[in-house]
């Protein structure tokens, strides 16, 4: 059952008290957990990657042939880069065994880079065509991350602020559907893009009327949520959507624009300047959030309230009227990752075809440790290896495909366990708040 929090009678509670309670909670705590992930990534590296690996070179294409710009290929030596990886990757270890805190930044990016490149290096010389275009392999990743990053930060918005968000999934279902029947009943894809966020809403809007109003148990409202968008979304494809489609399942795709310049920059040029629409908002956002975050009132006041509501309830802040602006907020968000899908990607609805993306999205945020950036990096490592999957069936690989399917989950796991660092949420969310 969940805890109610109750508001203290003191009405004069200092500032820094509430920029206290939104700070790291684990600052000097000494763990030898990073040390321990790092030593068991080292390992992995040591078997797989050296001692397991291919003969011969991984060729990398830096540039395709009708690029105006030509850079030559990079090869890479299978094993020997199999050694490089568990090399660094072992110092990294025993730099956490001696540091005993929690990895700096810096540190836990240099890990991800030699672990991701050891794995691609590895997964692609075992390829009958050990030869990977980075380009593709990139943009592919983008595309199939954009809708996990818009789920992950509107599951963001609400954590941060202490509602635990598990309705990504509804959230991105019904606003695909939306966009998709909006779009094809108007004719008009701007239309369409402006449903899925409103449907989107409507979801939030439920899930905040009954964590909050009404302190229902969020996981199970989160639940609910999802398992009723599934049911209503599907009867409605079967007997609606599916024999009428020209009617209303026949949406436009959102406009694809194509930067001058830029977008012929070699290997980042598409992957960042040659996107749809949605791409490029997927890039504001995550920023808009973010500096919305640790750099306005609004976002020291989202902070406190998912740290401590007490604190910031007597500074005069509307913790409950706070959390549901930031769950609509956070509806919205999530609705335009649900447009990518009927907008963008597919130019018809089906039933279920998020296909559990919004669970995918809820991990991302765990892994990323409830910020705008990790949630990028999260999303964009499950979309990496999705896409990475793809391209290897058509390469040819003895790796079964289903390695590579659950290589994202273990990660987080060990992310979730504190293996490679402390990862934690807010301290209030979950917990509905009373004022007395």
């Amino acid at each position: 059952m969940s805890t109610v929090t109750s508001a203290p009678d003191s009405s004069n509670a200092p500032q820094e008290e509430l920029a206290t309670a939104a700070a790291n909670r684990n600052v000097g705590v000494r763990t030898f957990r990073p040390a321990i992930g790092l030593a068991i990534l080292a390992l992995v590296a040591l078997l797989l990657f050296a001692l397991n690996a291919a003969s011969g070179s991984v060729e990398f294409r830096l540039s395709d042939s009708g690029d105006a710009v030509q850079l030559p290929n990079l090869s890479v030596p299978i094993t020997a880069y199999g050694w490089v990886v568990a090399a660094a990757l072992a110092a990294l270890a025993v730099f956490a065994a001696v540091r005993a805190r929690s990895l700096p930044r810096w540190a836990l990016i240099l890990a991800g880079f030699f672990f991701v490149t050891g794995f691609l290096v590895w997964i692609v010389g075992t390829a009958q065509t050990p030869s990977i275009s980075v380009t593709a392999l990139l943009a592919g990743s983008v595309a199939l991350a954009t809708p996990l990053i818009f789920g992950s930060l509107g599951g963001l918005l609400c954590e941060r602020s202490g509602v635990v968000n598990i309705a990504i999934e509804a959230q991105l279902l019904f606003g695909a559907f939306s966009a998709a029947v909006a779009a094809t009943v108007a004719n008009n894809v701007w239309v369409g893009l402006l449903a899925a966020v409103i449907g989107s809403m409507l979801v939030s809007l439920v899930l905040a009327i009954f964590s909050i109003k009404y302190r229902v148990n969020q996981v199970i409202v989160g639940v609910v949520l999802n398992v009723l968008v599934s049911g209503l979304t599907g009867f409605i494809f079967a007997t609606v959507l599916q024999p009428n489609a020209a009617d209303f399942n026949s949406p436009a795709r959102l406009p694809h624009i194509t930067i001058p310049v830029l977008s012929e920059i070699p290997v980042i040029g598409p992957v960042f300047f040659d996107q749809s629409i949605i791409g490029y908002i997927m890039y504001v956002t995550v920023a808009v959030v973010w500096y919305a975050l640790y750099r306005t009132r609004w976002g020291l006041r989202t902070r406190a309230v998912g740290e401590h509501p007490k604190a910031a309830d007597t500074l005069g802040v509307s913790v409950n009227a706070l959390r549901v602006r930031n769950v609509l907020m956070g509806g919205a968000v999530a609705g335009l990752g649900g447009a990518f899908y009927t907008l963008v990607s597919v130019s018809a609805f089906t039933r279920d075809m998020t296909s559990g993306a919004g669970y995918i999205a809820l991990a991302a945020l765990i892994f990323g440790r409830w910020n705008p950036v990790g949630a990028l990096l999260a999303s964009l490592l499950f979309g990496f290896a999705s896409n990475l999957e793809s391209i290897l069936s058509f390469l040819g690989t003895s790796v079964p495909s289903q390695f590579l399917a659950m290589l994202p989950y273990i990660v987080t796991i060990l992310a979730v366990a504190g293996l490679v660092g402390a990862s934690r949420g807010p301290a209030a969310s979950g917990e509905p708040y009373v004022k007395e």
